[in-house]
């Protein structure tokens, strides 16, 4: 009798237990005694995110297939391996694009010091006429749900976010100094911006080395090693994410660059040029950035569904298949063997000769980098798979990686080393370094004026799969 007793027990916690995923729910599980799940059976299409393209699954053969002249030990041995689908940038990531991310860390850091300087508010309207508008949504807002006065009463969730420390985008920040609303104000973002004595003829520049992102990445290694998810899994990062534009000066010595030195980032001209000057640390910043911003948006408009898979950096494997652009054993994302058209044109952007950076004299155009998407795309419908700028990878370089690494989605993650894989070459180099299966690192801590970066997203294996681009 004792037994059948403890058994009922547990069925009554595995009912409660398995209930407790937000929906409400009366009574015993299941229909007339049978187990049926209740959630509707539709099929999943995974959401394209905006300038992305789907990367079909398939499985490939990795390195030099066909030449390999310097026969240096990057070379990758030949190796079958399978890649799931995704999604990928379609072009490299631009200076404009990089700008949001600076824009929104600049400003969430201004609002954030506003509200605290705001402290419980004021009588304003809302309208960013005096400081006390800045104030937390807390502090304004009067009729909270039960699970959010308890989040304020615990400090936060587990991943660090504070429900008492959500800001009021909705109010407008004022940068012009002839529009700040009060002294208070002005004394607050006046403190975003180098001291008098710093400044060089009286400019007023922004102190781009307090533009700093704090974030919150999971540890795998950590979760394996504890068998959960626990407060050791997550890993809080603060990276300083301005580009360093000295990298033009500084990567050629004795040549004057000093031009994009001073432009090449902020004006306009360059807005759909790849951002250059990043470590391989800030792209990874701005890959979480990217899913913030999409989590955020699904979160106010309340739906009802998982989270957006995150964006990243692509594994080195998954860099060369998506360039390969569906073809096999192809030399260069366009094919090959050759590095201009049928009508003398060459297809990326390159060192062509000795001494000569330009594509095409005539035009004396791109003698550095140049705006995505002016080559032709590839077979997956990618721009600047070859040339232009080289891109950091997620991978750990090592030069027998190709060996010991899975044959399912291989991955390399040495936490030991700070080298990185850069794929793709750049500009500055000859054609050899744009071949598909070439392969190049850089320290992760370095930024380059030829090394930029794209994101990529994963699709869940269960979702409708994406059809092959047609050549």
């Amino acid at each position: 009798m004792k037994r059948i007793f403890l058994l009922l027990v547990s069925a009554s916690v595995a009912s409660v237990s398995c209930s407790g995923g937000g929906s409400s729910s009366v009574g015993k599980p299941g229909t007339k005694g049978e187990l049926i799940p209740r959630e509707k059976t539709k099929s999943f299409v995974a959401e394209r995110p905006y300038g992305m393209v789907a990367i079909p699954a398939g499985s490939f053969v990795a390195g030099l297939a066909d030449q390999d002249p310097t026969n240096t030990p990057e070379k990758a041995a030949l190796k079958t391996v399978t890649v799931s689908s995704f999604f990928m940038d379609e072009a490299e990531t631009t200076n404009a694009e990089y700008r949001v991310f600076i824009n929104y860390v600049r400003d969430s850091i201004a609002r954030t010091m506003l509200a605290e300087a705001a402290g419980e508010g004021g009588e304003g309207k809302g309208r960013g006429t005096s400081i006390g508008d800045y104030a937390y949504l807390a502090q304004k807002e009067e009729n909270l749900t039960p699970y959010q006065e308890y989040l304020e009463g615990q400090g936060g969730r587990e991943d660090g976010y504070d429900p008492s420390k959500k800001l009021d985008w909705k109010v407008p920040l004022h940068w012009n100094t002839n529009k700040y609303p009060d002294v208070e104000y002005a004394e607050v973002l006046e403190s975003m911006y180098l001291p008098a004595s710093s400044r060089v003829g009286n400019e007023r520049i922004l102190d781009v080395s307090k533009l700093k992102y704090n974030y919150k990445w999971g540890d795998m290694d950590v979760a394996i090693a504890d068998n959960q998810r626990g407060v050791n899994y997550l890993k809080s990062e603060s990276i300083a994410i301005y580009p360093d534009t000295t990298v033009w000066v500084k990567d050629f010595h004795f040549a004057y660059n000093e031009p994009l030195f001073e432009q090449y980032f902020w004006h306009k001209a360059y807005k759909d040029y790849p951002v250059v000057g990043v470590t391989w640390d800030q792209a990874r910043a701005y890959c979480n950035f990217r899913t913030k911003l999409k989590t955020d948006y699904n979160e106010s408009l309340k739906r009802k569904k998982q989270r957006p898979m995150i964006f990243r950096l692509p594994t080195e494997v998954e860099w060369e298949y998506a360039a390969r652009g569906g073809m096999q054993n192809a030399t260069y994302p366009w094919g090959g063997p050759y590095l201009m058209d049928d009508r003398g044109c060459y297809l990326a952007n390159f060192k062509p000769k000795r001494g000569n950076y330009m594509e095409d004299e005539k035009k004396g155009t791109y003698t550095y980098t140049a705006p995505v998407k002016k080559f032709k795309k590839n077979g997956f419908g990618l721009y600047d798979m070859a040339g232009n700028v080289a891109e950091w990878t997620e991978s750990a370089y090592n030069n027998s990686s190709p060996a010991f690494s899975s044959t399912l989605n291989p991955s390399t993650k040495d936490k030991a080393d700070d080298k990185r894989s850069v794929r793709g070459g750049s500009w500055k180099d000859v054609g050899y370094a744009l071949m598909t299966g070439a392969r190049d690192w850089e320290r992760k801590d370095s930024a380059r004026s030829y090394i930029g970066f794209r994101t990529v997203q994963d699709i869940p294996e269960a979702a409708v799969k994406p059809r092959r681009v047609s050549r």
